[in-house]
């Protein structure tokens, strides 16, 4: 530390220090200085050449006396975390001479840098900009990549698509004007593509993961060059260990290998979390762990996974056929040097490195997702149901708790099927066919939930296969199959049809068209389910144990060629499906094996040496072993979200929140008003916070959320009482 005094002093006698500029202090110590100046309260841009310590408000003898003390006290971020404390009482910092020292800085802190960390930065821009001259400081806070966060890092691979058309995707809150773009307004996805970066595949086609995380990293230097004069955002690479209150207001996020840092507001908006392994996944993990030969990779996003451990032409096993199946898919075979060859008609050839291991998956259902269909609607169209309203389901039920099967799926269904017909009638006899259809329809609603088909059948499409949730989610359920070639023609049928409907597109196709509605109507479940919505074993049963993974399975497919490609990797040996209720065991024998096989069909077991859970994890607070919030659950600051009381109770894993904007629940049932939690940790307590992003036009849930969480923190915080200081909330 000496020689940190010696450099400050060698810049002194060089030039007067409050001209130095902060960079040139910074370059022998990475960072190190400017971070001490910071912590103790002085918020500045330590990359911004042009911002002196004058312009600050140092004495060049203040900062020599900090760097002393530093030195002579031998713990460094002891000291720097003593200046925070301090900071209120300016005990490091003096005015310059004949200047008036300004007030300072209301500091927000956003912790965690995806999507929903990335929204609730725009906004709080966007409001900053209509109230200029507030001193507003931001600080984003992410352990990875800053402005993208970990799963929309911008250096991983290619071939991770997104599951979303990007004319669909925006983080900016308003349109483009003819001004430059600017937090309020900006462009798309799409547009941004088009302009910025090479391959764009038009508004309907699906950017590349990383693609996206460049794209909100433009958000965020977009949020930098346009603040006002008095705002300033900051950006942090570093693990926030925890977020404690300081008794004079405030917080005091401590970090992995960094000082402490303080803020007036905390938005924690960390994502998804890598939960410890419970049950048979625990028994998967040791048993590798005692197996040198063994693999078995816990359920996190394949771009994280270290694949590259996996032998070549190794057989792996993969629990699960969703969203992450596919990406794995992908890893496995072009990741591995492959590549796919269209022939003229469309089909797809895949040519192997031979490199490629064995991929054998599993899952409950048999089926790879279905993919989405060819999108034919524009960006700005908002579904509304006529139907399948908050208002009509509760003057279905007048009083008593809902049921989630009883009180709510029979009108979800009856919305699905009402789109379903209506678009055959519309494709078959125009608009005005569809349209009677819907009001009969609607008329026949007054009485309780209508029966769809039967008044379609009225129009002359009883022809039409009925619409079977339970057959659509579960396609195989019922059925044996004596052999894996029998199973293995009946999923290669299944995928071709599939592959017919996608084409034709989600509006002029009647089940791509129907599918869509269960993803444009989750926001009418979450007004009915979300805050315990429902009776705890509706909750737990009915809705997150049976609807939640078929919704997920019908509504949130991929890109059509994933499945395309699926297809061509069954056709060249490299990818085998084992069929429904897919079982995952352990065997013993033969130094230790991991099998797959399916209950359903003769001859499927295979032995591999390596299995991954290729599913997204279940949120669970309780299982998340991050030092975040392992210590802030034993604070008691976040709790887990419990749904009823009693012998009934469901502890749903979600951390307990208040409704809009969000602001966790302690463990004597009182709210802490200067933090917020939003997004992935809350799942449970709210349904379907997994979303990347919000869609052009009129605002969403995810923009709301943001603008609400933007506004709230925006206000200036309280004096914090020593007793009683957290607002008590009844329950909801």
């Amino acid at each position: 530390m000496d020689d940190l005094v010696e450099h400050v002093q060698h810049y002194q006698r060089r030039r007067p220090l409050h001209n130095v500029p902060l960079s040139c202090l910074a370059a022998d110590f990475g960072g190190s200085l400017t971070e001490s100046f910071d912590e103790a309260g002085h918020r500045f841009h330590s990359n911004d050449q042009s911002r002196s310590i004058h312009e600050h408000g140092f004495l060049a003898a203040r900062v020599e006396t900090v760097l002393a003390f530093c030195a002579k006290e031998l713990d460094f971020k002891k000291a720097r975390n003593l200046m925070t404390e301090q900071r209120d009482a300016r005990w490091i910092s003096g005015p310059v001479p004949g200047a008036q020292e300004p007030a300072p800085a209301h500091r927000i802190a956003i912790v965690g840098s995806g999507p929903r960390g990335v929204a609730v930065l725009e906004r709080v821009a966007a409001r900053v900009a209509q109230s200029p001259g507030r001193r507003v400081e931001v600080c984003l806070i992410d352990a990875e990549e800053v402005g993208c966060g970990r799963l929309w890092r911008s250096d991983q691979p290619e071939w991770f698509l997104m599951n979303t058309v990007c004319g669909e995707v925006t983080m900016f809150s308003g349109p483009p004007d003819d001004g430059p773009a600017r937090p309020g307004s900006g462009p798309s996805l799409a547009a941004w593509w088009s302009a910025h970066e090479p391959g764009f595949a038009g508004k309907d086609g699906y950017a590349p993961r990383r693609l996206h995380g460049r794209y909100l990293r433009y958000v965020v230097d977009t949020v930098e060059r346009t603040l006002p004069e008095g705002a300033s955002l900051r950006r942090i690479q570093a693990r926030v260990e925890d977020v404690a209150p300081m008794d004079k207001g405030g917080y005091r996020l401590s970090f992995t290998g960094r000082a402490d840092l303080c803020a007036d507001k905390v938005i924690l908006a960390t994502g998804h979390a890598r939960p410890d392994q419970v049950g048979q996944f625990r028994d998967f993990a040791e048993f590798a762990a005692a197996r040198p030969h063994l693999r078995y990779f816990a359920g996190d996003s394949v771009a994280e996974m270290p694949l590259e451990e996996i032998p070549d032409r190794s057989k792996v096993g993969a629990i699960g056929l969703g969203l992450s199946f596919y990406d794995l898919m992908l890893a496995l075979s072009v990741g591995r040097g492959g590549r796919f060859a269209e022939a003229a008609d469309g089909s797809l050839t895949y040519l192997p490195s031979g490199r490629e291991p064995l991929l054998v998956a599993g899952s409950r259902s048999g089926v790879p997702l279905p993919a989405r269909g060819r999108n034919q609607k524009p960006s700005t169209l908002a579904f509304e149901p006529v139907l399948f309203t908050p208002a009509r389901i509760c003057r279905s039920i007048p009083f008593g708790q809902i049921r989630f099967m009883t009180d709510v799926f029979p009108w979800n269904l009856a919305e699905v099927e009402l789109v379903y017909y209506r678009t055959a009638l519309r494709e078959r006899d125009g608009e005005a066919a569809a349209a009677l259809f819907t009001e009969q329809v609607v008329a026949a609603a007054e009485d309780g939930v209508p029966e769809v088909a039967k008044i379609a059948a009225g129009f002359g499409v009883a022809d039409l296969p009925p619409l079977g949730f339970e057959q659509l989610a579960r396609p195989f359920a019922g059925r044996r199959f004596a052999s894996t070639a029998e199973f293995d023609e009946a999923l290669s049928a299944h995928l071709r049809k599939d592959l017919e409907h996608a084409e034709r597109g989600n509006y002029a196709d009647p089940l791509k068209a129907a599918l869509d509605v269960m993803r444009d109507t989750r926001w009418v479940i979450r007004e009915i389910v979300d805050f315990g919505g429902l009776s705890p074993d509706s909750h737990r049963d009915e809705f997150l144990g049976w609807f939640a993974p078929r919704s997920a399975m019908l509504a949130a497919g991929p890109p059509r060629i994933r499945v395309r490609q699926a297809m061509a990797l069954r056709a060249a040996g490299v990818l085998r499906v084992v069929g429904p209720d897919s079982r995952f065991t352990t065997y013993e024998g033969h130094k230790g094996r991991f099998m797959v096989s399916s209950a359903k069909v003769a001859g499927s077991t295979v032995a591999v040496d390596t299995l991954i859970d290729a599913r997204t994890p279940e949120p669970n607070v309780g299982l998340d072993p991050a030092a975040l919030t392992r210590n802030l659950l034993a604070r008691g600051t976040w709790t887990e979200f419990v749904n009823g009381r009693g012998p009934q109770a469901f502890p749903t894993g979600g951390v307990a929140v208040t409704r809009s904007p969000f602001h966790p629940v302690d463990d004597a049932g009182r709210t802490d008003t200067g933090l917020y939690v939003l997004g992935v940790p809350t799942e449970h307590t709210r349904w379907f916070t997994l979303v990347g992003s919000s869609r052009p036009g009129p605002w969403n849930e995810f923009t709301r959320d943001a603008d609400a969480i933007a506004r709230d923190a925006l206000q200036a915080r309280q004096q914090r009482a020593r007793a009683g200081r957290r607002q008590v909330v009844q329950a909801a």
